[in-house]
C-alpha cells in the first residue's frame, strides 16, 4: 500500500511513528515499551510482567471490569490484545477508519489508568497457567527455551517459570507498571489515513498522564558454546530440533537482508541446497532457517522435525552445504534468483495496514531504527555473494551455538547427532 511515514517526538518524552495510508479504510495504533519478563527485577516474580500483560485490558479509570471494558471496545468490530516478550511489551489495537479516535482513547485508558485488582490478578494467575503447561507439549517451545537458556540468556524455563506465579503480589505489578510504563520508554507505531487528524492524535498522546520516567537498557547476556541436549519424551513419534549460532552484536537491516539470501539459498525452496536436496533423498519434509537480530546479539536458527532413522544423514547434508558456503562456495547465479524471489515477495507484502505497521514494529520498537519499505528493492539489488559468504563465516567463527532436540532417548544418539555439526567449527 501506498503510504508515507514520519517520526515524531513529543513534548512529553516519547517517540513514534505517524504513517499515512490515504486508501486505508482502518486504523492500527500500537504501543511498545521495555517491559519484558527481562525487566523484572527480581527473578523470584519473574511472571510479573507476563501477569500485568494479561492484567492490561481489565478495570481502569472509566470501567469497573475486562468485561465491560472489553463490551465497549469491541461494540463496533475493533480488536485488540497485548504481547509480552523477552524485552517488550506490545498492545495492539485495529478499528475502523470511522471510529480511530474512540479507540485511541480506549488505548489511553488501559495504558495510563490500569486499576488493578485482586480479584483480576487471582484470575490470570490461573489462565496463565493453563497458558505456560500448555507450552510444555509445544515442542518448538520448549527447545527454544532451552537454547536461549544454554546459551547464556537470563531467562527460565518454564516449569521455573510456573513457581515465581505464587510469589506475585498486587504490589509487584503496580510497582512495575510505574517502573516501565513511562513517557520517555514509550513507542508508538500509528497508521491509517492521517489525512487532517495529525493534529488531533498528537494532542492525544501528548495527554498520555504517565512520568517522565527514562528509557531502560536492555539487559546483556554474555553468550557461550553449550552442549547438545536431548529433551526426552516417551510419545514422540520422530525428533524435532533446534540448531542456532549466536553473534555478540547486532545486525544492520543489510546484514539480515544478507542473511535472507543465504537462508533462501539453504532451505527457502524445494530446490534450494539443503531442503531440496534432503527432500529429494526422502529425509525430511520440512526444514526452516531464519536470522533474527535484537539490541546486543543476533542468531542464525534451523529447525524441524525428521524421522529417527533420518536425523544424522540430514543433519550431515546441512553441515556439508554450510561448509560448502564459508568456503567461498556461493553462486552469482544464486544471489540473483534471490533478488527475483524476493522483489516479488516484496510486491506482494504489505497489503493492509496492519502489516505496514507490523513491518516496522520490531526494528523501532526494540532498537529505534526505521528501515523503509521503499529502499528494501534496491538495497536487495546491492546484495553480493561475497557479502552472504563473508557474515556467515562471523557465525561460524564465532563458535558460540548449540542443538536441542525432544524424542525417545531410546531411538536418539545425542553425540552422533552433535558430532554431525562440530565439523563447521573446526
Amino acid at each position: 500500500m501506498q503510504h508515507k511515514i514520519e517520526e515524531v517526538r513529543l513534548k512529553n518524552g516519547t517517540r513514534g511513528l505517524l504513517i499515512d495510508v490515504p486508501a486505508a479504510r482502518v486504523f492500527d495504533m500500537r504501543f511498545g515499551f521495555r517491559a519484558g519478563n527481562r525487566f523484572v527485577r527480581d527473578k523470584e516474580k519473574y511472571e510479573t510482567a507476563h501477569l500485568m500483560e494479561h492484567m492490561a485490558f481489565g478495570a481502569n479509570a472509566k470501567f469497573k471490569d475486562e468485561h465491560d471494558y472489553e463490551a465497549e471496545f469491541t461494540k463496533n468490530g475493533a480488536w485488540h490484545n497485548a504481547y509480552t516478550a523477552d524485552f517488550t511489551m506490545t498492545y495492539v489495537a485495529t478499528s475502523a477508519d470511522f471510529e480511530w479516535e474512540r479507540i485511541l482513547e480506549l488505548q489511553q485508558l488501559a495504558i495510563t489508568s490500569p486499576k488493578f485488582n485482586e480479584e483480576e490478578m487471582q484470575s490470570e494467575k490461573g489462565n496463565i497457567t493453563n497458558e505456560l503447561t500448555g507450552y510444555k507439549n509445544n515442542y518448538g517451545r520448549l527447545i527454544w527455551t532451552y537454547m536461549q537458556k544454554d546459551l547464556g540468556e537470563g531467562i527460565l524455563l518454564l516449569d521455573d517459570e510456573l513457581k515465581t506465579l505464587p510469589n506475585i503480589e498486587l504490589k509487584d505489578i503496580r510497582d512495575f507498571h510505574d517502573y516501565t510504563h513511562t513517557m520517555e520508554n514509550m513507542r508508538f507505531i500509528i497508521a491509517g489515513n492521517l489525512g487532517g487528524r495529525k493534529a488531533k492524535i498528537l494532542r492525544t498522546l501528548e495527554s498520555f498522564n504517565l512520568p517522565s520516567g527514562k528509557r531502560l537498557e536492555t539487559p546483556h547476556d554474555e553468550y557461550r558454546y553449550a552442549p547438545a541436549r536431548l529433551i526426552q519424551r516417551k510419545d514422540a513419534a520422530n525428533l524435532s530440533f533446534g540448531w542456532t549460532m549466536v553473534l555478540d552484536r547486532h545486525l544492520s537491516y543489510d546484514e539480515v537482508l544478507m542473511m535472507e539470501a543465504l537462508n533462501h539459498i539453504l532451505t527457502g525452496t524445494l530446490y534450494s541446497r539443503i531442503l531440496g536436496r534432503a527432500r529429494k533423498q526422502g529425509l525430511v519434509y520440512g526444514i526452516f532457517s531464519e536470522a533474527t537480530t535484537a539490541e546486543r546479539s543476533s542468531a542464525w536458527d534451523f529447525g524441524g522435525e525428521v524421522n529417527y532413522e533420518s536425523a544424522h544423514e540430514l543433519l550431515l547434508i546441512m553441515a556439508e552445504e554450510i561448509k560448502k558456503v564459508v568456503g567461498g562456495d556461493v553462486k552469482d547465479s544464486e544471489i540473483e534468483a534471490f533478488r527475483s524471489y524476493a522483489l516479488g515477495r516484496y510486491a506482494m507484502s504489505g497489503q493492509t495496514v496492519g502489516a505496514l505497521a507490523g513491518a516496522y514494529a520490531p526494528g523501532y520498537f526494540n532498537m529505534d531504527e526505521i528501515n523503509l519499505r521503499s529502499e528494501i528493492p534496491e538495497r536487495v539489488k546491492e546484495i553480493r555473494k561475497e557479502d552472504v559468504i563473508g557474515i556467515a563465516n562471523e557465525f561460524i567463527g564465532n563458535r558460540k551455538w548449540t542443538l536441542t532436540m525432544v524424542g525417545n532417548r531410546e531411538h536418539v544418539n545425542v553425540k552422533e547427532l552433535s558430532s554431525a555439526l562440530e565439523g563447521i567449527f573446526e
